[in-house]
């Protein structure tokens, strides 16, 4: 039994709300269970100097946990006067998570920023930054077209994010804290809505994992992601 009473396969409750900033120009609220997080994109007239006059453009991703956002305060990052090791791995990884799905060409010279900010944490929140930093990407990438400043689109197709791990001997999908912290192997999967896979992240913590283990994580990581990209849908047709 999952310590959430969930099926083994059965997603935490998802909701992903936009329009909850004023200022930017994509902006959602994420919650996968008791995970929350906040996903703002920006769109900028400018690209990194090594991509000056290339013709092409840039998604680059920026994350953050807010102090209460874990059972006790962490110090921020910007009081310590640098950036963790944690934080730096994963803003990558949401960047080129993002980067997948968009046809840099049709985006034109420009840069969208992405920032993910954890408001509350409980397993899971890179995941749920690269679920919801796709949708805060697709209503900036809306107001482009809506403006006339891409001709074509440039968002080619979805990209979203699970875990899945090994827990009490069992594969399981989407892990909260109580079950990540105890998990025999933990792995997190970036998919494309075409089922493409953009990363695969996973460790034993323990004992080696089986390679039928490994096809059963990703069969359960791809049930997930279709979950994901059917409420990404119907967050930006709401």
């Amino acid at each position: 039994m999952r310590p959430s009473g969930r099926q083994i396969d059965e997603m935490r409750p998802i909701s992903i709300e936009t329009g909850v900033t004023k200022h930017a120009e994509g902006a959602v609220m994420i919650r996968m269970g008791d995970t929350h997080v906040l996903c703002t994109a920006t769109i900028e007239d400018r690209v990194p100097p090594f991509l000056k006059n290339s013709g092409l453009g840039w998604v680059t991703a920026e994350y953050g946990m807010l102090p209460r956002a874990t059972n006790t305060r962490m110090r921020r990052e910007a009081a310590a006067g640098k950036q963790g090791g944690r934080t730096v791995e994963i803003q990558r990884l949401i960047g080129r998570s993002l980067r997948a799905g968009i046809d840099r060409v049709a985006l034109g010279e420009r840069q969208i920023t992405v920032d993910c900010d954890v408001i509350q944490a409980d397993g899971g929140t890179r995941c749920a930054a690269i679920t919801g930093g796709w949708v805060a990407l697709r209503l900036a990438v809306n107001k482009l077209l809506k403006a006339g400043m891409v001709t074509s689109d440039p968002l080619i197709d979805h990209v979203a994010a699970i875990s899945c791990g090994i827990y009490g001997g069992q594969t399981v999908l989407d892990l909260d804290y109580a079950e990540d912290s105890e998990a025999a192997t933990d792995a997190n999967f970036v998919m494309t809505g075409r089922g493409g896979f953009v990363e695969v992240q996973g460790s034993a913590e323990g004992a080696p994992f089986s390679r039928d283990a490994l096809d059963q994580l990703l069969d359960m990581a791809a049930k997930g992601v279709d979950e994901l990209v059917a409420a990404q849908t119907a967050a930006v047709a709401g």
